[in-house]
């Protein structure tokens, strides 16, 4: 049967999130936390209850313990929760156990992010991308029957249908994780081919945390209009680079690059997944970090993006502080840092400064090159 015109869209998931806090003053769980919950309503959720239970450290075997386990189980029942967000890092054995105290399905911060991903990706390349990551995930979250098949010897007339239906999993996933690594190098030769064909211009790289406004610099700097790239009040809200030649001055072009948003502990799956697409920050003359001003928190997620830079190596590229919003920051805010610059791309505010001062950093950092 044809599907009706009228079809209702199924009701959004019940989400109960659930959180150990480890009293770490260095990282206080509120401000990840919170963000967490947004994560979860941009993915689609609906937040019913939130359970945050303190610890000196983490129980190896459920997580949050199996007194506060059976609090949860509760709690889902009677606010009719039809899914368990856990917040923090769980391991295939915690999974397990929880489960079995917990029959709902349980989702971890990396399988929404990642689903948020899946569900952004325009692109083939981007959706290649999500792909591999999501099966990088699940690889390292397959488990069976382990225990019972440790105590079985090795050889013929042991492996028990636990056994093989793991085995089994565990080779298409890395035959299909091949394939689309293979895939990707393709997407790497060509994004290197077509930087060389293109390079006749310097290339300037936005980069910054999730929702502060790249994207509406990239399309307010290039005067892009309603064909510039995508914009929305939302986390991960584009996942696709964008290209795009900025005017600097007379007879003066930069090229200009949105890349994906950065997040606390963005997940390894997707530093490695996307490897492909932050090539482009490598080619790059000059990096643009971006920032919230208009969010208090945003010296953590300064720190954050930094963390990833210097894992991919980039830290020492030239860059640039341009704190966005700054018409929505709070009067009575900490000042910005020295050196920085304040704009908003929502008002053009500070802009012709942002492009004196990218124009004037590329001349040096061309003046500097081999």
């Amino acid at each position: 049967m044809p599907r009706s015109a009228n079809t209702v869209a199924p009701p959004a998931e019940r989400a109960l999130v659930v959180a150990v806090d480890l009293h770490d003053p260095k990282r206080p769980l509120e401000p990840e936390l919170a963000e967490f919950e947004a994560l979860i309503e941009a993915a689609g959720g609906a937040l019913v209850g939130r359970v945050v239970q303190r610890l000196d450290r983490i129980d190896p075997a459920t997580m949050v313990g199996s007194g506060k386990a059976h609090e949860i189980a509760a709690l889902a029942e009677s606010l009719e929760a039809t899914k368990i967000f856990v917040f923090n890092d769980l391991r295939p054995r915690q999974r397990t156990n929880l489960e079995k105290i917990v029959p709902l399905p349980i989702v971890d911060r990396t399988m929404v992010i990642l689903d948020i991903f899946a569900q952004r990706a325009r692109s083939r390349e981007g959706k290649l991308q999500v792909e591999l990551a999501q099966l990088r995930h699940r690889q390292a979250n397959l488990i069976g029957s382990s225990a019972a098949l440790s105590r079985l010897g090795g050889g013929v007339g042991t492996r028990g249908p636990g056994e093989t239906k793991l085995e089994v999993d565990r080779r298409k996933i890395q035959a299909r994780v091949s394939l689309l690594r293979e895939q990707l190098d393709d997407v790497r030769r060509s994004r290197a081919t077509r930087r060389g064909r293109d390079g006749s211009e310097p290339l300037v790289a936005l980069v910054g945390y999730t929702n502060v406004g790249k994207s509406s610099l990239l399309n307010r700097l290039s005067h892009a209009g309603e064909a510039g790239a995508f914009v929305a009040d939302q986390p991960f809200a584009t996942l696709d680079p964008t290209l795009r030649r900025v005017y600097l001055g007379p007879g003066r072009f930069v090229r200009l690059a949105d890349t994906v948003g950065f997040i606390t502990e963005l997940p390894k799956e997707l530093v490695a997944a996307f490897r492909a697409t932050l090539e482009e920050l490598s080619g790059a003359d000059l990096l643009v970090h971006v920032l919230d001003a208009s969010n208090p928190d945003w010296p953590r997620q300064r720190a954050s993006v930094e963390e990833i830079l210097r894992e991919l190596e980039l830290d020492a590229k030239p860059t640039i502080l341009a704190f966005n919003k700054v018409d929505a920051r709070p009067p009575d805010a900490e000042p910005l840092p020295a050196g920085s610059f304040a704009i908003s791309a929502r008002t053009g505010e500070g802009l012709e400064g942002l492009r004196e001062a990218i124009a004037g950093r590329i001349d040096g950092a061309l003046a500097h090159s081999p």
